[in-house]
């Protein structure tokens, strides 16, 4: 049984319109159990109002598409939290939205539910790339929802999708340049993973698409940091960047390893010690489970060695970076010699710096972070 509690609380919502073809994330395009969805996760927040400790800090609805959830259900829900548990007075609430879900009445009542941020994800103003990730939407919706959204919302983050099939470095700035027409407080840019079980990954498998060289990949996320830095972003986490006051509360809590309840099939959960859980991915299994009020949840405890490793990971992606006091005081002298005796090589190449008593990867390593930090770990 989980003990410690959770400051930050995420909803996964998990019904689309559609299939994206890159997505590997627990979804379902069926239209059954739709309505009854959001009710199974109110009763699983009942379930488990035990492990949510005061202040909350921040509310994400992610998915799947959670700009389906009638704006009632987000209402209602945003309610129950506020009247049920002690929330920070600058409660950060964050809806993902999808472009062809939103219109100037639906943003109205949405704000007046109580979401103050919304993700959306417009990925790219290209048909072509649009149409090789099966999105929903066209290019002439993500231009409307941008201008309702900026009319709306003084706080939104704008998503998008770098390393496409067949795109240029020109196709790639010109995405940026229309995103930054917006004037977006945050952006968030991934590069195009291929994931197994996707139709992606059974495309390029047959070679009916042809990815981009790695090189190609990384001289466009050159492009993003070094557009963005111009202008006035920071990159506070290797894909995501903000105007200064802009962080994402949910996001950077979870880059510094700060608790979190995950509701909804799939969802998961940290104590912030040393237990993750997670939620079964199956809509039918997870209706049924909450209905028995029997929680059918993995939970895994987390060794030291897996809390080290995953602290490299997450911080080396931060602009923070590692901090060797942290190492010391949490993991003990073993660990903070082996990690100052495996820098040393990466100095060498120039991919690590410190930087008083942090670690950082230099600009020109930053594409490398995730590999990086992999060899930093105890294995």
């Amino acid at each position: 049984k989980i003990q410690n509690r959770m400051s930050n609380l995420y909803i996964h919502y998990p019904f689309c319109k559609q299939a994206c073809h890159y997505c590997n994330f627990h979804f379902s395009t069926s239209k059954d159990g739709r309505n009854d969805m959001f009710k199974l996760i109110k009763n699983e927040l009942h379930l488990r109002s035990k492990e949510l400790i005061n202040p909350i800090e921040s509310i994400y609805f992610g998915g799947g598409s959670p700009s389906l959830i009638s704006t009632k259900n987000i209402s209602d829900f945003i309610d129950l939290i506020k009247n049920k548990f002690e929330v920070k007075k600058n409660i950060e609430v964050t809806l993902e939205v999808n472009p062809d879900d939103v219109d100037e009445e639906y943003l109205k009542k949405i704000k007046d539910s109580g979401v103050n941020r919304l993700s959306i994800g417009i990925q790219s103003f290209f048909e072509k790339d649009l149409i090789i990730m099966n999105r929903a939407h066209n290019v002439r919706q993500a231009h409307k929802s941008l201008e309702s959204v900026s009319k709306f919302f003084q706080n939104f983050s704008i998503d998008l999708i770098y390393g496409m099939p067949y795109s240029s470095l020109t196709n790639w700035k010109n995405n940026l340049e229309i995103a930054l027409s917006y004037n977006p407080p945050h952006i968030s840019a991934y590069a195009l993973t291929v994931e197994e079980k996707t139709v992606l990954y059974h495309k390029v498998k047959e070679k009916k698409i042809d990815l981009l060289d790695d090189d190609d990949v990384k001289q466009q996320y050159e492009i993003l940091i070094n557009t963005l830095e111009h202008k006035g972003y920071i990159n506070y986490e290797f894909s995501n960047f903000a105007k200064q006051n802009y962080f994402s509360i949910n996001n950077q809590n979870y880059w510094i390893g700060k608790p979190y309840l995950g509701l909804g099939p799939s969802a998961h959960s940290y104590d912030g010690k040393f237990l993750r859980s997670w939620n079964v991915s199956n809509n039918h299994n997870y209706a049924k489970s909450i209905m028995s009020g029997v929680l059918d949840l993995k939970i895994e405890k987390l060794s030291t060695k897996d809390l080290y490793n995953e602290y490299l990971m997450t911080a080396l992606r931060t602009d923070e970076g590692v901090s060797l006091a942290h190492v010391k005081k949490t993991f003990g002298k073993r660990y903070t010699m082996y990690l100052e005796d495996q820098v040393k090589r990466h100095f060498k190449y120039r991919n690590l710096f410190w930087d008083g008593d942090f670690l950082k990867v230099t600009k020109k390593a930053k594409f490398l972070t995730d590999g990086i930090a992999a060899d930093l770990f105890l294995v």
